[in-house]
């Protein structure tokens, strides 16, 4: 296949780029670098079947040849980006996606969105199947993301019933591993990060908050298989093991063998409508294509928590 992958230098972009090279697909990434970084894809500058394109999504896209698919995995998806590029991440949400989908339709492409499990908000039914419609707050500080990727799901359902498209949907749970950035705002850098320095681990509440944790791999595997299936979707990917933030705070400090205190500290008000749980159903990945994840928070955390030793030269 010849695959278009919008976010490519991003943190799952950049793995999914070396999932489908090593395959033997032929990958064009697109990246404008607002959220991802150049090391994240500077091993495979020189490799024959990989092109990088620096470009922002929200303008048109000219892209010589066939393309069997285009993937849209392009948007800043950090609390911290909700704060600070809220305009920017509407944009990819709605211009971006619908220029990707026009690409699409000009190639005969298939059509994939890299949707999240934020559409379902902070969520009244648990764990969340891909009919439950969601709890949204439409003008809260988190809004610009949900919103958008709501949006971002409306649209390519309107691209499948008037223009015929191949699409496929995924909503992406929280997912963990190397090349995250450490200062990006999420949950496990966050810990990481505090944990190697001996600062404290800072919980939101009481951290008795739930999150379930997919290793970057696991990812990328149901992410292809959803690519390569017959489903339209929305499909959960994510990992059904659900864990407190106050155990994965444990957990990080046990594996860094941290002097690191947990402590709690107030919600600050930009992360106003954090959900209190989220988990997901995998029931439709898992019975339409055999898809698990495999990798243990433990083993995952280990191996992430190497990558930002070595990064941060801790």
């Amino acid at each position: 296949m010849r695959v278009l992958i919008a976010g490519g230098a991003g943190f799952i972009g950049s793995h999914l780029c070396d999932a489908l090279l090593a395959r033997g697909d032929e990958v064009i990434a697109v990246d404008n670098f607002i959220s991802s970084r150049p090391a994240n894809i500077e091993h495979l500058t020189d490799h024959e079947r990989f092109l990088l394109l620096e470009q922002d999504v929200t303008d048109p896209l000219l892209i010589d040849g066939q393309l069997d698919a285009v993937m849209d995995l392009a948007s800043p998806a950090s609390p911290a980006d909700f704060a600070t590029i809220p305009l920017e991440i509407l944009a990819v949400g709605s211009t971006g996606t619908k220029n990707l989908l026009d690409l699409a339709v000009i190639k005969q492409a298939r059509f994939f969105l890299a949707s999240t499990s934020e559409v379902y908000g902070d969520p009244l039914v648990h764990p969340q199947p891909e009919s439950y419609w969601g709890n949204v707050s439409s003008i809260g500080p988190r809004s610009c993301y949900d919103e958008a990727k709501r949006f971002s799901e409306a649209l390519t359902m309107a691209y499948v019933r008037v223009l015929g498209v191949q699409a496929r949907i995924v909503r992406i749970f929280n997912t963990y591993g190397p090349r995250m950035r450490p200062d990006d705002g999420r949950v496990v850098g966050n810990f990481i990060t505090q944990a190697l320095r001996d600062e404290p681990i800072t919980l939101f509440g009481d951290g008795s908050q739930t999150r379930s944790f997919c290793y970057v791999d696991d990812e990328v595997r149901g992410l292809i298989a959803v690519l390569d299936g017959h489903l339209t979707g929305p499909v959960n990917v994510g990992n059904p093991a659900e864990f407190t933030i106050r155990q994965l705070a444990e957990l990080i400090v046990d594996i860094t063998r941290s002097t690191s205190e947990i402590i709690t500290v107030a919600l600050p008000a930009e992360r106003e409508g954090d959900p209190m749980q989220r988990c997901p159903d995998i029931t439709l990945v898992s019975s339409s294509y055999g898809w698990a994840p495999t990798i243990s928070l433990r083993d995952g955390l280990t191996k992430m928590i190497a990558a930002f030793r070595a990064e941060l030269a801790l």
